[in-house]
């Protein structure tokens, strides 16, 4: 390994010890990680709160214990491999993991370089959540210039990204939000039409068919049970629901024959099955990093929290109430 910085031998992480609510975050003082031979050791900055916190803190996804918490961190390489194209002081963002911490490890197919020209926050919201927005759009249902879209939870962390670099490819969206506040803003960020879900469905449903000529193109949902059944009255003939999310518990088990009446196809994808190989990791932010740039892309922070056990908790919790707009953003290091 080839390194320039000088690195301490423990830092201050957040872990969990067992599964349970927020308050089983713990603060703690652990070693420093050391990289393997195909890793690098990086100086975390920022770091966010993303929904699959929860879903490892329950216990719904499976997780070894104890582990650090976190996904997504924009930092600094302190070391890298010999062999590597990346420097030691390069800024990067990645989707590695155990990034409420000091420092972390993180392969080197697991990381890219942020640009001077995009802000460190920012790079945040470039992990989970950009890349999950950008591979929705070009793989689990691959849009054409003028397709009708539905985003569910239009207003959150994904769907404003979402709703972005689909107008940037050309595409006609309409969101669902919970409140007025939320439809606003979908709107600011580029939505066509904007759908509020106390109204009732099947006015809901109905204004939907109408404003896409018959039904949309793709229905991306990442509330889940909430809004499953109504899917399948606003996708056309053909369409594609593509079911990313749990925000309100997992979607029911169900018949293939449902799919039947309109030819539907279901897909549920996840961010690591799908950008899994070094090479479609390089692929996916670098053309990320150009949509950020060629798109104008913003990126909304809905808060900024300090890495205490306290903050963290708190900030799971906000995450949880759906009442949340954009990136919930945790500060590590200046």
């Amino acid at each position: 390994m080839s390194s320039q910085i000088q690195v301490p031998k423990t830092m201050k992480a957040i872990q969990v010890d067992k599964p349970g609510g927020p308050e089983v975050n713990v603060l703690r003082e652990i070693p420093v990680p050391t990289p393997k031979e195909d890793e690098v050791l990086v100086k975390v900055q920022w770091t966010g709160v993303n929904y699959i916190d929860n879903y490892f803190r329950q216990g719904l996804y499976p997780k070894e214990f104890p582990y650090t918490v976190g996904g997504d961190a924009v930092g600094t390489l302190v070391s890298t491999p010999s062999n590597s194209k990346y420097k030691a002081g390069q800024r990067i963002f990645t989707t590695a993991g155990s990034s409420f911490a000091e420092y972390l490890v993180a392969p080197t197919s697991r990381i890219a370089v942020l640009p001077d020209d995009i802000d460190a926050r920012d790079g945040v919201s470039m992990g989970t959540q950009a890349l999950t927005a950008l591979y929705l759009l070009k793989e689990s249902y691959e849009v054409k210039k003028g397709d009708w879209i539905l985003v569910r939870a239009a207003a959150g962390g994904v769907g404003l990204i979402l709703i972005q670099i689909a107008k940037y490819l050309g595409v006609n969206v309409i969101g669902t939000v919970s409140t007025p506040d939320k439809a606003e803003l979908a709107k600011q960020y580029g939505a066509d039409h904007v759908v509020l879900t106390t109204t009732p469905s099947a006015d809901n449903v109905a204004e939907i068919n109408k404003l896409s000529g018959g039904g949309v193109h793709a229905v991306y949902d990442g509330v889940g049970k909430d809004t499953w059944e109504e899917n399948f009255e606003l996708i056309r003939r053909k369409g594609t629901i593509v079911t990313y999310g749990n925000a309100s518990g997992p979607v029911p088990s169900f018949a293939p024959l449902k799919l039947s009446p309109k030819s539907l196809k279901v897909t549920r994808p996840s961010l690591f099955s799908v950008i899994s190989t070094a090479e479609e990791y390089e692929w996916y932010t670098t053309e990320l990093v150009k949509i950020v740039r060629d798109g104008k892309i913003k990126f909304a922070v809905h808060k900024e929290y300090e890495l205490t056990a306290e903050d963290v908790a708190q900030a799971q919790k906000d995450i949880a109430s759906r009442g949340t707009t954009g990136k919930l953003l945790v500060h590590v290091s200046d």
